[in-house]
């Protein structure tokens, strides 16, 4: 039987992520300790997401709750504190992720100065620093989903990506075998990891639910697989690009469905009881889905 092995979340785009022992299950993704996944980005002057693709620098900036606040560290840098409580009166600034433009909040002068001293952009790149809006809701594709419509916040696309920890143990046998070091599962950021499951079973599975601590059934669908970039080659300890595994990963993680990228893991929708929790050793219900 399956069970959640790991949760973690990403409170800013790209940057490093947290693990917590429990999560509720928003239909924009998990949420805890006064913070949801992907809630706030790092995002140009003119409102283009920043990501390690580019700056793989933003592996070292590690955001933490610490009370009613998010605490945020650098290396060289004084932490910048941000106020979890919500500003009505914050001002709104147009930002892009992909091909969506939504309405976001701007975090102000002082944290997009941060975020540029932190990535080394001063006189390159001045950044700014944007907050999801409560009022906004940025539906997700239903290509994938069967006509399902869904939310996410500034994820690239799906409120949920599921690894199963079998997956990577067998990705690792082969790094292993090709001469090349194994992989820390944060190479992947995922949200959901699970165990009980074969290698890349998670890519045939219909639906896993649960049984949430207040009575209500929780259910979340894995819809698309994750077609990967080159973050999983940066170090999240060092910020430091090596060795891409996806050359590796290529002989037997290549997609015909999307184009023959490399896929790992797969994007989930909540599909029932958002609002649920779900804490690490749960057990989940799944059925296989041909």
């Amino acid at each position: 039987m399956p069970t959640v092995s790991q949760l973690l979340l990403y409170p800013i785009k790209s940057c490093a992520g947290i693990s917590v022992d429990a999560a509720v299950l928003h239909e924009s993704g998990l949420a805890a300790q006064g913070v949801h996944d992907r809630e706030w980005m790092v995002v140009t002057e003119t409102g283009q997401f920043l990501t390690q693709r580019e700056h793989p620098r933003m592996a070292l900036i590690r955001p933490r709750p610490d009370g009613d606040t998010l605490r945020v560290s650098a290396p060289g840098m004084d932490d910048l504190v941000l106020p979890l409580a919500w500003r009505d009166d914050a001002p709104s600034s147009r930002v892009r992720v992909w091909d969506d433009e939504v309405e976001a909040a701007d975090c102000g002068a002082a944290a997009g100065a941060w975020f540029t001293r932190a990535l080394g952009l001063e006189g390159i790149t001045p950044c700014r620093l944007a907050r999801f809006r409560r009022d906004v809701v940025r539906p997700t594709s239903v290509k994938w989903t069967n006509g399902v419509p869904s939310q996410t916040r500034f994820a690239d696309g799906y409120p949920l990506l599921l690894i199963g920890q079998p997956s990577l143990d067998d990705v690792n046998l082969r790094m292993r075998a090709a001469g090349r070091a194994a992989l820390p599962m944060d190479r992947f950021r995922p949200n959901i990891v699970i165990d009980g499951l074969e290698a890349f079973e998670e890519d045939y599975v219909g639906a896993l639910r649960t049984i949430a601590p207040a009575g209500e059934v929780v259910e979340f669908k894995p819809v698309k697989p994750c077609a990967r970039c080159p973050i999983p080659s940066i170090d999240q300890a060092t910020g430091i690009p090596g060795p891409d595994p996806l050359v590796i990963m290529q002989s037997f993680r290549a997609n015909a469905r999307l184009e023959g990228a490399v896929c790992m893991g797969m994007n989930c929708i909540v599909t029932e009881g958002a609002g649920g929790e779900l804490r690490v050793g749960q057990a989940l219900d799944g059925e296989i889905a041909f």
